[in-house]
């Protein structure tokens, strides 16, 4: 993405992007307080034995879809029983490891010019790709429209220097590197899931993709035209805060839909690249109908972005 990114890029004023960020914001919460939500309370259960997160038993899973074509084909894993969160993990959640161990996260340090060559000296300033909703749009092709790559955008402040996570303690970290999200999980002492027991996880303990592949009502995604229209009918019109939707069958929140979420796994066969499940708020009928399990997409692992996050696993005894 970094590349095309690149490409023609236009930087748009900061100020703008703030204000984006921030009437996005007052947008959701709006939207929120007319329509009842489960969303989490600010401490989560802290009791079991591991607490924050819920046993999935293993079996045989079905993995991979049919709507793209890097979703098939369809093959069988097996898969071991594991601990997860029960939703993405935060801002507040990321602040403590970053309180606690001085962590400086990718989009705060100087882009790597050897592994990235072909960029130009403003774009290796530390920073984010962050999406920038655009008054129009002159055809799909060209993702600089709505991507921008933001210098001093990182996960203290998603949508660039004038914003911050002030108020947004429970939302979901973003502008979170493969290198970052690995600083975590060992922090905690877990892992990050691989590609099939995110998607087992987020079945639900269906073991087969769904017949199905109509946009999801329990979830944050894109309702409209992307890029340029967003109703918000689901309640908000950006990131949600974690679990604001019923969670899937293993009592998970945000499988599906509100950001992205990183798995170890390598992107067919690129090793710059890792696979990323689940879609985000950005995922809409008309361009990205990738809310669902069996979905999945590829991602530079050192580019930091607004619409991404993770949780954590925790090979243990289940209870």
């Amino acid at each position: 993405m970094i590349a095309a990114v690149a490409l023609g890029i236009a930087l748009i004023a900061i100020s703008a992007i703030a204000v984006l960020w921030f009437v996005g914001g007052r947008d959701a919460e709006k939207l929120a307080r007319t329509e009842p939500k489960q969303c989490l309370p600010a401490s989560l259960d802290t009791e079991g034995p591991h607490p924050g997160m819920l046993w999935v038993p293993g079996g045989r899973l079905r993995m991979g879809d049919t709507v793209y074509a890097e979703e098939g084909p369809i093959r069988e894993r097996d898969v071991k029983g594991f601990w997860i969160d029960r939703h993405e993990v935060t801002n507040r959640e990321f602040a403590a490891f970053v309180a606690a161990t001085g962590y400086v996260t990718v989009a705060e340090r100087p882009v790597d010019a050897a592994a990235h060559p072909e960029l130009p000296a403003d774009m290796r300033a530390p920073g984010a790709v962050v999406f920038v909703m655009p008054n129009k749009v002159d055809g799909s092709g060209d993702i600089s429209q709505w991507w921008q790559y933001i210098p001093r955008a990182n996960w203290r402040h998603p949508g660039g220097p004038r914003t911050n996570i002030d108020g947004h303690e429970n939302y979901p970290v973003v502008a979170v590197a493969l290198a970052d999200i690995e600083a975590y999980a060992r922090w905690k002492g877990r892992t990050i899931p691989d590609e099939a027991q995110w998607e087992w996880a987020a079945r639900g303990g269906s073991s087969r993709p769904l017949a199905e592949h109509e946009q999801p009502k329990e979830a944050n995604t894109w309702q409209g035209i992307f890029p340029v229209l967003n109703s918000g009918d689901d309640g908000f019109v950006g990131l949600a805060p974690a679990g604001c939707y019923k969670p899937n069958g293993y009592g998970l929140y945000d499988m599906i839909g509100n950001v992205w979420e990183w798995t170890t796994d390598i992107y067919d066969g690129d090793a710059a690249r890792r696979t990323i499940k689940g879609g985000s708020y950005l995922c809409a009928p008309n361009y990205c109908m990738r809310y669902r399990a069996g979905a999945r997409q590829g991602q530079e692992a050192d580019l930091a972005t607004s619409h991404l996050g993770f949780r954590t696993i925790l090979e243990a005894p289940g209870p």
